[in-house]
């Protein structure tokens, strides 16, 4: 399988602009290949934390933004496996990522779970309640967003359904850009599966944010790094580590979950 970082600079607000950068995106830096391909964007790539104008931004289920997904896929035969935007349900507005499939059908999406008050997310967006794992081909993935990399329970349990790949699109900001790479790493040593993250670069209503969008391995290697530009990168990645590290280090194996939930909180 193969994995694309699509990293973009977020126009705040700029729909049309966005699409555009997107769309130069693929033009400039897209590669065929044979191998299933699954692209990640950063989070709230059509409009950026203009979440003061979330009402007239989001699209009714995120329909809009899936069709616009949809024919990038179809044109160069990709997934699209995360790269969020504004949906809306009625009078809820979520943050949700987007599953595309090579014939630009939506598989599924994932409504952020985990709301980010330093942004005010929790003012203008309604949580998530539900996981999201798909199979793409034949290996089982999921997709989460930005600020839920902070909650390991959270993460552990895509792994412990089986996910082999997670896919996580954010806007992190280069303040904390320590902790983006060393969560992001942690996540896929303790859970022993791939982790492909995109962030957004460039600078949006003052805040600086730094790319730093990774691949990285069940072992924490850093098989992919794209640094403070925007560009779209590959790598290709062999799953088989994920079989291979789980039974050499075998901590699912190893779990006592009924100790663990002795010392839950009440």
């Amino acid at each position: 399988m193969r994995i694309g970082l699509g990293q973009i600079s977020v126009e705040a607000g700029d729909i049309e602009k966005n699409k555009e950068k997107l769309n130069s995106l693929f033009e400039k830096y897209y590669v065929a290949s044979k191998e299933p391909t699954a692209i990640v964007i950063p989070e709230l790539w059509n409009t950026g934390y203009a979440l003061e104008k979330s009402k007239d931004l989001a699209s009714e289920e995120g329909r809009e933004y899936a069709y616009f997904l949809g024919e990038l896929a179809r044109k160069y035969h990709v997934w699209f496996t995360g790269g969020s935007v504004l949906a809306s349900k009625g009078e809820n507005i979520t943050n949700r990522s987007l599953i595309i499939n090579p014939g630009g059908e939506l598989v599924t999406y994932y409504d952020k779970v985990h709301l980010f008050r330093l942004m005010n997310e929790h003012l203008h967006l309604s949580s998530g309640k539900e996981i999201c794992l798909y199979q793409l081909e034949d290996v089982k993935c999921g997709t989460a967003t930005c600020y839920d990399i902070r909650f390991c329970e959270w993460i552990n349990r895509y792994a412990l359904n089986g996910a082999s790949i997670l896919f996580l699109s954010a806007e992190w900001p280069t303040a904390r850009l320590l902790h983006w790479q060393t969560l992001l790493r942690a996540r896929a040593i303790e859970n022993q599966m791939f982790v492909a993250a995109v962030n957004t670069c460039g600078e949006s209503n003052g805040t600086l944010f730094p790319g730093s969008s990774m691949v990285i391995d069940p072992l924490g290697e850093i098989l992919l790094s794209v640094e403070d530009e925007e560009r779209l990168d590959f790598v290709s990645i062999d799953l088989g580590l994920v079989q291979k590290t789980r039974e050499t280090i075998p901590v699912f194996s190893d779990r006592v979950p009924d100790i663990y939930e002795k010392y839950s909180p009440k």
